[in-house]
């Protein structure tokens, strides 16, 4: 079953809702630092789904409409999420600085990727997850609860949930667990 599915970024619609979701990274970005209740409402209208969150400026990404994010919520400096597929975000999930998620990638052969051709599948991060700084995490990924993703790792396959990850391609080093 693949679980990718093929969009045009080109179709007027998406092209709007990337305005959009620009627009309101812009205001959200431009806030200052001691204006933490401004910053609710504009999550209200970026998200799909927001309650208590905290985002470090700057932030980025595509449309917010396919971002659905759980309780408490914390995102360190540039953060990227590319959300052309659902991306959703347990409780009291942290991101260090400069995580990043790509719900999207594009053709391997060149003359189809020439195209404009676009692939997008979810990613899902589990409650209490902790994603180090620099993780970059692929579309179609799953990360389990409670699990930890080392600082610069590549995530390209699904994480269980309880271990420690780390590396490029991420991979399992280690229970979460003091046992």
């Amino acid at each position: 079953m693949n679980p990718f599915t093929e969009v045009n970024p080109h179709d007027p619609q998406l092209r709007a809702e990337r305005k959009r979701a620009k627009q309101l990274c812009q205001q959200l970005n431009a806030l200052p630092a001691d204006q933490i209740k401004a910053r609710k409402p504009i999550y209200q209208q970026l998200f799909g789904q927001v309650s208590s969150a905290y985002i470090e400026p700057n932030f980025y990404c595509d449309y917010g409409s396919n971002i659905f994010l759980g309780e408490k919520f914390y995102a360190n400096h540039n953060c990227v999420i590319l959300d052309c597929a659902e991306v959703r975000i347990g409780d009291r999930v942290m991101f260090g600085p400069s995580v990043q998620i790509y719900a999207t990638t594009h053709p391997l052969d060149p003359l189809e990727r020439a195209t404009g051709k676009e692939f997008c599948a979810a990613v899902t991060i589990g409650d209490d997850c902790w994603i180090g700084g620099g993780a970059i995490i692929l579309a179609g990924v799953t990360i389990g609860k409670g699990s930890v993703v080392g600082a610069g790792s590549v995530v390209t396959k699904d994480i269980p949930e309880g271990v420690v990850a780390v590396g490029n391609p991420c991979s399992v080093i280690r229970s979460t667990s003091n046992n």
